[in-house]
């Protein structure tokens, strides 16, 4: 519960710090945020129009994965575009409910893709486990309800604590030590009752993290287990190579989250710690669609297809 300070301001707006306040460093991080943001939206809607184009690709697991480029490129530009406006505008004010705007989609696309990696794990799990059984079970019907889902969960279950935030009216200052507004940056601003909030943060913590980890990895044990059944070499090498790309992805994306978390508040200086908070956002949208592209056999057939019609 935060202690209510004698210095408190009803903020109308917040001020983003951005990532360095040094100015030698200004150009080469925004070239280095471009230049991210740029591939990250290349390379997912590259994944994007190749999943829509072409027919050999029209199955589940890359009806999941268009979703998963979505995904990516959402949480790119939500988190991105703020630091390359500040370069080249100057203009670091972001009115009050544009910041909890930002931080309530960011939160969203968050849990949502935690939710959609969960469903691709059980699509992996049936296709390995259940092959003779896979277009019965995942029909086109049930892979837009669990989409659908992923998407509903993913916006819904972040309003307690966003409207919670967007009710405080006490703040020690209006000045965000961040590069976009997250829910934290805004929460040790300010010096309103938040008691409540914080057991909404730790409902959320199980629902969007530890929920959906459980749900990712658990069948991955099953998956283990039937392909060590299988009895010859190359029948286990197939059966991994179809859930190596998944498992690369999910492996990359929680060592990040856990990672961020455990690094000592104290070992690092704040542009360091942004610059590290940078890399772990960025990383996965930027590495999902390298990871797919060059892990998987199915989506490099389908990109030198479309290159030799283009030729």
């Amino acid at each position: 519960m935060n202690l209510k300070p004698p210095n408190q301001t009803i903020v109308a707006y917040f001020i983003i710090e951005g990532i360095s306040n040094v100015p030698e460093l200004q150009l080469p991080i925004f070239l280095l945020v471009l230049l991210i943001y740029l591939v990250t939206l290349g390379g997912n809607m590259a994944i994007l129009l190749l999943v829509y184009f072409d027919h050999h690709l029209h199955t589940p697991m890359y009806f999941f994965l268009a979703n998963l480029s979505i995904v990516d490129m959402s949480s790119s530009t939500i988190t991105l575009h703020k630091v390359l406006l500040i370069f080249i505008s100057g203009y670091d004010v972001v009115p009050f409910y544009g910041c909890i705007t930002q931080m309530y989609l960011f939160a969203s696309i968050t849990g949502h893709e935690l939710f959609i990696l969960a469903v691709m794990s059980y699509d992996r799990y049936v296709a390995i486990c259940n092959p003779l059984r896979y277009h019965s079970v995942m029909t086109s019907g049930v892979c837009a309800l669990l989409a659908s889902c992923c998407w509903v969960l993913g916006f819904l279950l972040i309003i307690p604590p966003v409207v919670i935030v967007s009710g405080f009216t006490c703040y020690t200052s209006n000045r965000i030590d961040h590069f976009f507004c997250e829910m934290a940056s805004l929460v040790r601003l300010t010096c309103s009752d938040t008691s409540i909030l914080e057991i909404l943060i730790l409902t959320g913590l199980f629902l969007f993290t530890i929920a959906p980890f459980l749900f990712t990895f658990t069948p991955y044990i099953f998956i283990i287990v039937a392909i060590l059944k299988i009895h010859t070499s190359h029948g286990r090498r197939k059966a991994f190579y179809t859930c190596s790309s998944h498992l690369t992805v999910v492996v990359l994306l929680y060592t990040l989250l856990i990672s961020q978390y455990l690094v000592p508040s104290s070992s690092t200086n704040f542009d360091s710690k942004k610059l590290y908070a940078l890399f772990n956002m960025a990383a996965v949208p930027l590495l999902n669609p390298l990871i797919y592209s060059f892990k998987n056999k199915d989506v490099k057939a389908a990109l030198q297809r479309r290159f030799r019609q283009k030729l």
